[in-house]
């Protein structure tokens, strides 16, 4: 997803009515395709997708096996499962990033993609940040204060860091404990720390 075009949202659900439902909702504001089962949603996605809805329970191949191939795919997809199964403890250890109880109205389809999409936003410009303050802190180790000041190429990386840095204030500031967890579940999962 660019800034200028919208979000791709799958919508997973071997209930054809209710996958086209979502759907229909949802084109107004995102690119939208739709798929009635297991293997076809693994068929069709890809690194252009932002947003999976996921039903958890269907024949053959199962959300939750669909779930492990994306994450095994390495694709940096949010992932939500909406389902009408009752979460229960298996739920801990899943790679999700939000679980959503059927019957799902417009408005929760339309909140829970908007926070999705706000965690990795916040994802990436975390990683630009870091990349920054990382090539920041490598000039000002190994240069002397006056070339550091008489370099635009500086000055402007420290623009940019600062910029960023900014906007990522402005994103965790709207933040609750639900957006922490799906924001930082692929920074987590690639670090080895666990979750809490």
């Amino acid at each position: 997803m660019s800034a200028t075009e919208p979000a791709t949202i799958l919508v997973v659900d071997d209930e054809p009515d209710v996958a086209d439902a979502y759907a229909a909702q949802l084109e107004s504001e995102y690119i939208v395709s739709t798929a009635y089962g297991g293997q076809e949603a693994l068929d069709n996605i890809d690194d252009a997708v932002d947003v999976v809805l996921l039903d958890r329970r269907m024949p053959g191949i199962s959300g939750d096996e669909v779930l492990a191939k994306i994450r095994e795919r390495d694709l940096q997809i949010r992932v939500a499962m909406v389902t009408a199964v009752d979460p229960d403890f298996d739920i801990i250890e899943m790679p999700f990033d939000d679980y959503v109880i059927k019957p799902v109205s417009r408005d929760d389809l339309f909140e829970t993609i908007d926070r999705l999409l706000a965690c990795s936003d916040y994802e990436q410009k975390l990683r630009r940040y870091y990349a920054l303050a990382a090539k920041h802190a490598t000039l000002a180790a190994n240069k002397p204060e006056s070339e550091l000041q008489n370099s635009e190429q500086f000055q402007q990386l420290e623009a940019e860091m600062n910029e960023t840095r900014d906007a990522l204030d402005d994103t965790i500031s709207e933040f609750d404990d639900d957006d922490f967890a799906a924001a930082f579940r692929d920074l987590d999962q690639e670090t080895g720390t666990p979750t809490e």
